[in-house]
């Protein structure tokens, strides 16, 4: 009977510590448990929402794109969806343009390298740069094509193209200058440059007596904040103008290359007074609505698809492709539309 008790004593720890040990195990699975539900629970709740956002997302870009391909339409009708083919080529060599003066930069960089690199990448951008001229001389085209309501597309003539190109990018240039001059006229007057001048030495120079010389930091802080206030302020006076100049000969530059594309002659179109004659005679406020919408209408685009590229980045990035030169098409052809009514 002793030797019974005894051993039940002997045996009565270890059945307690086999007890206590399933006892922890069974609370540590339930937590477990508990935890990983609580896991599952977050992980359905935020793939939900990601759904939801997704979901939501695709609604308004359905919705917008509805919009504008109404818009589209009405003032494009089938233009250019009625010769695939031809807008096949503007599209090829759109991308060409850009993968060419993507690659002469990048080539470019690469001279550091490679001295080699230097003539490679100017080839590169020397092509990108003749066919840029070749797809300025077609935007004209189909601005010609938009005052003359002709609903087909316009058929590339390379060399006739590229001339009209070569044109239209010194109409470019010349309605660039001209403003361009102008703030710089003005940046000179508000001290522009010699106030950015200041600022740098002023920092060198305080900076030098804080560090070595033992001066005030007050004193240094309050001098390098004097000459930094008179920059700002030059700055926000030559960037207001630039920023007004910049649009109104925008407006009159796009005029101008209506211009070119009605008579076909450069000198009609550097006319700056016969230009701003034809927005009159349109209407300023017309053509400015007509512009303003369509930089609404890229804009609109453009957000759309930086919201949405992250879920659907390839697929997106094509189709991002392929309507971009469709948009300056459409820009084109709308030009020529509203030009139409003063011819």
């Amino acid at each position: 009977m002793k030797s019974a008790c005894f051993n039940l004593i002997l045996i009565l720890p270890i059945f307690s510590q086999l007890f206590h040990k399933t006892i922890v195990e069974r609370l540590f699975k339930i937590c477990l448990k508990s935890e990983i539900n609580k896991l599952s629970v977050k992980i359905l709740k935020s793939i939900t929402a990601l759904l939801s956002i997704l979901r939501l997302s695709l609604k308004l870009f359905i919705f917008l794109i509805n919009i504008i391909y109404n818009i589209l339409r009405l003032y494009c009708r089938r233009f250019p969806s009625k010769n695939t083919g031809r807008f096949g080529i503007y599209l090829l060599l759109s991308v060409l343009m850009v993968g060419f003066a993507i690659g002469g930069f990048f080539t470019n960089a690469l001279g550091v390298i490679d001295g080699e690199n230097y003539l490679l990448g100017g080839m590169y951008l020397i092509i990108s740069l003749m066919i840029g001229f070749l797809i300025a001389g077609y935007h004209i085209k189909v601005i010609k094509s938009g005052i003359e309501h002709d609903e087909e597309v316009p058929v590339f003539e390379l060399y006739k193209d590229f001339m009209t190109g070569f044109d239209n990018t010194v109409v470019l240039l010349f309605y660039s200058i001209i403003p361009a001059l102008i703030v710089l006229l003005v940046a000179l007057d508000t001290n522009l440059f010699a106030n950015a001048i200041a600022v740098i030495q002023e920092v060198i120079y305080q900076t030098f007596n804080v560090y070595f010389m033992g001066s005030s930091t007050y004193l240094a802080a309050t001098a390098i904040t004097y000459a930094f206030e008179k920059f700002v302020g030059s700055l926000a006076i030559t960037v207001t103008v630039a920023v007004i100049l910049f649009a109104i000969f925008f407006v009159i530059e796009s005029m101008a290359e209506a211009r070119l594309a009605n008579t076909g002659s450069l000198k009609e179109a550097l006319n700056i007074f016969e230009a701003i004659k034809d927005i009159t005679r349109i209407g300023v406020g017309r053509v400015i609505l007509l512009i303003l919408f369509l930089f609404l209408v890229i804009a609109v685009i453009d957000i759309i698809f930086i919201a949405v590229l992250s879920y659907f980045p390839f697929l997106l990035s094509v189709i991002y492709i392929v309507i971009t030169p469709y948009l300056a098409l459409f820009t084109q052809r709308a030009l020529g539309l509203l030009y139409s009514e003063i011819t």
